[in-house]
Order: structure tokens, then C-alpha cells, then sequence
């Protein structure tokens, strides 16, 4: 599969083109310039061909952290196969503009030059400047609009040849999300499970935007390794941006299967660790507290006592969440997170037989009877059964299922979780009324 980057100055439209090429946005898009900074890839299907697109950081005047998103979008030109760089059809050249073409004038690969914002015959007769960049034609687009895919399609065909899809089935990697607040050393710990500068860290909050999915493998494991932006307070957040940057991260959330929520041990589970926290356990998915920076703690024992306290009394959902102690700027605690989230995730897809739920459901009711109903009578649990993994969700039917308070339900809960082993996961328990088999039937007639 061929790799294509996209490349070229803030605000020209990149991350438009690539969400229009990916067929859904994937990539953050604002007016404001400089929105992306960390390189995005996606598998995209233009028409039948598929490629390997990758968004970079627009090039702009040097500042360290320019000079940082440079040294990304350089890796993606070195790292493709075809090369589309974009400029915008409404302004004038720059100098960022020939600069950029300069270098890509030296690559022993196709480089095509996009105009985009081409909406209007105005833009379009305005293109003869662009050949100043050597770099052939400019092709007219809007990546708005969808104006000019046809043809990029032409020119990028021949080059892509269509792959014979496979039959084989291949296992599907583990979702794993990164997420935590602001400068807590989300972007640090992935670069040092991958073991390169695949992300931009800054001393400053707020440096990632994007929700940035890498491939990975892990000892024969494959995932696909996601960082996100910070999540501040919301009544704090005022910047648009910022607000999209956290629903993107809500989403990349929804759509998890673990989710790693980063700590800075010096200030571990402040109120927005636990909003964070309750969300992802809202959604099914398993939670690991991974305590970053330990290196820099003096007093660990107080601090897991501390941590331990707070997620007692306000994370009562889920009992036994795990927590790992980690350095993303030594590697200390890699390892043991790593193995807590494979353990974590096959407690999330493990599945208990009906025979099992009932025996246990027995011996809960034994030790503990259920409470007593309007009618006078115990509220009777008929049977249980697991309806579905990912999370472990189970029903119980009964013939007065409404009248089963929660405490009973927190105790079957704990319950499950102590007997089958499922401590650390989030499990959901439903309660389900039992039709009467002979209340539909008509009565026999007397002879």
C-alpha cells in the first residue's frame, strides 16, 4: 500500500483535503492556523484504490515549536511515496511557499502541486503564478466542496496499483487510548512505549490537538495506540478549539477498549482525573490509573494511600481498578503496564456460562435474601444468564424486576466480580420482568 503526504503551509486546507480523502473527519479543521500539529494517518479508499494518507503540521515562521512540527512533517515526506503539497488558490506565493517547493523539487518521488479553495472561475484563472514553484501543473480543488478529486484520482492511479484483498483473517488489534489533563505526560509516555519522537512534548500545557491513533505491537501484540488532547475543566475551556480537541478526545474514548488515564503522581486524582475517570467507565471500557513521574516522588507509600482513599469513595462503580506506578521519562513501569492491560482486557472479553450464573445467583440469595416486595412477599429472581462481553453484561429475569433497589444490585455486582474474577472491569447488570407463559392463553371451554 503506497503512502501519500500531505504537505504545506497553516490553513491551507490539509487536514479538509485528508478528512475528504478518508471520507470522514478524522482531522481537526478551524480556521485558525497552526490547528495540526502532530502528524495523522489513515487508511483512505479513493474510489478502488487504497492508501496510506498522511495530515502534517503546516510550515510556518521558526519558533521552537514550529521547528519541532517541522522535523514531523519531514519524517512523513521521507517516509512517502507520493508527495501532495497544497497551496491555498487565494492568496498569493510566499516565501514558506517556495521554500517548501524547493525541497521537494530534490525528491526522487511524485510530488503533485494542489490549488485548493478553487470554488470559483476567479480562483481558477489565478493559478499561473503557482508555476513558479517547478512544480508542473497546479491541479484546481476544493477539498470543501469535493471539486478536483476526480482528478487526483486520475493522477494518482497509475501509481497505486489496487491490492488483491486477502481472505486470511487477521487478529484486530487492541484499541488503547491514552488520555489524562494537560501536561501530565500523555505524548511522552507513547514516544517511550514506541521508542522514538513520534509526538511533539512541550514544557507548555496543550500541545496536542489532535487525537493521534500509531500502530504498535507489543510483544506479538498488535494495538493501535492513540494520544489525545488534555481534558481541563470544562466550565474552563472558552477557546472553540479547545472545545472540539475535547470532543475529539471524548470520542477516541467511546470508541476504546482501554483506556489509560495518566496522573501526575505530584497531583494525583484532582476532580477533573475522576470526571475523566467516570466517563470512561460510563462507556464500558477498562480504566488503568497509570501515576506518572514517580521518579520524582519522596513519599510514595502517603501517595498510593492518598489515591487509594479518593477512588474508594468516588469510583464505587468499579471495584479494584488498577493502578501502575510509571516514569515516561525513564521507562520505569513500562512492562507491568503493559501486562495490566492485556490482563484487563481479557477480563473485558471473558464470558461465564449460564449454569455458573445460576449456582452463583443461588448462592447470593441464600446468604443473602433479596428484599421484600408491595406485596409482602421476597422479590423472587428467576434466573441469570450473560447476554454479552465487552463489558460483561448480564440479565436477571423476574416477575417484578422494578422493585429490586440498587444496593441489591451493587451487591450481586461485587458479587460477580469476587467469584468469576472479574475485578478491575466494569460489568453491567440489567433486570428484566418474566412473562407469565399461561397469561395469554384462553381458558379451555367447559364440556
Amino acid at each position: 500500500m503506497k503512502t501519500i503526504a500531505i504537505v504545506g503551509r497553516t490553513n491551507v486546507g490539509k487536514s479538509t483535503l485528508f478528512n475528504r480523502l478518508c471520507g470522514r473527519r478524522l482531522a481537526i479543521v478551524h480556521d485558525r492556523a497552526g490547528v495540526t500539529r502532530d502528524r495523522k494517518e489513515a487508511i483512505a479508499a479513493i474510489k478502488d484504490i487504497s492508501v496510506r494518507l498522511v495530515d502534517t503540521a503546516g510550515l510556518e515562521e521558526t519558533t521552537s515549536l514550529a521547528d519541532a512540527m517541522w522535523k514531523q512533517t519531514e519524517v512523513a515526506i521521507q517516509e512517502a511515496d507520493i508527495v501532495l503539497m497544497v497551496v491555498d488558490a487565494r492568496s498569493e506565493l510566499t516565501r514558506l511557499d517556495g521554500r517548501l517547493a524547493g525541497g521537494l523539487r530534490r525528491l526522487k518521488k511524485p510530488v503533485f502541486l494542489l490549488a485548493n479553495k478553487c470554488e470559483g472561475k476567479q480562483q481558477t484563472d489565478g493559478l499561473a503564478e503557482f508555476y513558479r514553484l517547478g512544480l508542473g501543473d497546479p491541479m484546481p480543488i476544493s477539498a470543501e466542496h469535493g471539486r478536483g478529486m476526480d482528478l487526483l484520482y486520475a493522477v494518482l492511479k497509475p501509481l497505486c496499483p489496487i491490492e488483491k484483498t486477502s481472505d486470511e483473517v487477521t487478529d484486530k488489534p487492541l484499541k488503547l487510548a491514552i488520555v489524562g489533563r494537560p501536561n501530565v505526560g500523555k505524548s511522552t509516555l507513547i514516544n517511550r512505549l514506541l521508542g522514538t519522537d513520534r509526538l511533539l512534548t512541550g514544557p507548555e500545557a496543550g500541545v496536542t490537538r489532535d487525537a493521534i491513533t500509531v500502530p504498535w505491537e507489543w510483544k506479538g501484540n498488535k494495538i493501535l495506540l492513540t494520544d489525545t488532547a488534555g481534558l481541563r475543566k470544562y466550565g474552563k475551556v472558552e477557546d472553540d478549539l479547545e472545545k472540539i480537541s475535547a470532543a475529539d478526545t471524548r470520542n477516541t474514548i467511546d470508541y476504546a477498549e482501554v483506556v489509560i488515564l495518566v496522573l501526575d503522581a505530584n497531583q494525583p486524582m484532582e476532580r477533573q482525573d475522576l470526571m475523566i475517570a467516570s466517563r470512561v467507565l460510563e462507556e464500558g471500557r477498562c480504566l488503568i490509573i497509570a501515576l506518572n513521574k514517580w521518579d520524582t516522588i519522596q513519599n510514595p507509600k502517603q501517595v498510593l494511600t492518598e489515591l487509594k482513599y479518593k477512588m474508594e469513595s468516588s469510583l464505587q462503580q468499579v471495584k479494584g481498578l488498577p493502578v501502575v506506578t510509571v516514569s515516561a521519562k525513564t521507562g520505569f513501569g513500562i512492562d507491568p503496564m503493559m501486562t495490566t492491560v492485556f490482563h484487563l482486557y481479557k477480563l473485558w472479553n471473558k464470558r461465564v456460562k449460564t449454569h455458573q450464573m445460576n449456582d452463583f445467583l443461588r448462592m447470593m440469595t441464600e446468604a443473602h435474601p433479596t428484599p421484600i416486595a408491595r406485596n409482602g412477599r421476597r422479590i423472587p429472581m428467576k434466573y441469570m444468564t450473560q447476554v454479552s462481553a465487552r463489558p460483561p453484561t448480564f440479565v436477571i429475569f423476574s416477575s417484578n424486576p422494578d422493585q429490586l433497589p440498587e444496593s441489591y444490585l451493587r451487591y450481586l455486582s461485587n458479587g460477580i466480580r469476587d467469584e468469576f474474577g472479574l475485578v478491575g472491569v466494569p460489568i453491567r447488570i440489567h433486570m428484566r420482568k418474566r412473562e407469565n407463559p399461561f397469561a395469554n392463553k384462553p381458558k379451555k371451554r367447559k364440556k
